[in-house]
């Protein structure tokens, strides 16, 4: 199947859920980004930070980028002028950094916080209670960020009771926080969940964004 047609059929599948789609396109062409955008998609994600801005600076100013790997502080300053989204905060020293950097720029930048939720110790992520201290009493000091809502990654793991497990115990913990009374500029709108291979799954947790790469621009390129 085409690139188009793997973006029907997802976009099928996902209609009617809460679900909308984070292309992935780390790895890939700008050929293979135009293809999907004139499909229709608009919302791509790239893991690392150079990649992003080289291709963003290519491409239509109209597409969503969603920095969906681990962001180190050194690097924000090269998406903070463009970027719509970041999955991936886990931490209050790269809180600040991206808080200097969207000031820089005049803008506010909309944040996710960072669940460790799989049970791979090399997965990133803040615990839960880092990630409730942190919405509870700290983002109020950064104006220029905004705290929309939480990602995780579950374990990469064939056992779906697992998955389901650790994407239900984080739709939970959202769903807990999202009727507190947060600071300000934490506002729980997004939780981000689900791949290529767990994104049905995720789906039937709740998630509002499956990050989908492989499934859709085929297998990764790991040599550029």
């Amino acid at each position: 199947m085409s690139i188009a047609d793997n973006l029907n059929a997802f976009n099928q599948q996902l209609a009617g859920t809460s679900a909308k789609l984070i292309a992935v396109s780390k790895t890939k062409p700008l050929e293979d980004i135009q293809t999907a955008y004139a499909a229709g998609q608009r919302a791509f994600g790239e893991n690392k930070v150079q990649e992003m801005a080289e291709k963003a600076a290519k491409l239509p100013e109209d597409i969503q980028w969603h920095q969906i790997g681990h962001l180190q502080t050194n690097k924000v300053k090269y998406i903070a002028p463009f970027v719509h989204l970041i999955h991936s905060v886990d931490s209050i020293k790269l809180m600040k950094e991206i808080n200097k950097q969207a000031a820089k720029n005049e803008r506010v930048i909309d944040c996710l916080l960072q669940i460790h939720i799989a049970e791979e110790e090399s997965k990133f992520g803040l615990s839960f209670e880092e990630a409730a201290d942190i919405m509870g009493q700290i983002a109020g000091a950064y104006p220029n960020l905004r705290i929309v809502g939480l990602m995780g990654m579950a374990t990469n793991t064939e056992d779906e009771a697992q998955v389901r497990k650790e994407f239900a115990g984080l739709k939970k913990f959202f769903d807990i926080h999202k009727t507190k009374e947060l600071c300000k500029n934490v506002d729980l709108k997004e939780i981000s969940m689900g791949m290529s291979g767990d994104y049905q799954i995720a789906v039937e947790e709740g998630s509002s964004m499956v990050r989908v790469g492989s499934a859709i621009f085929g297998a990764r390129n790991y040599a550029v």
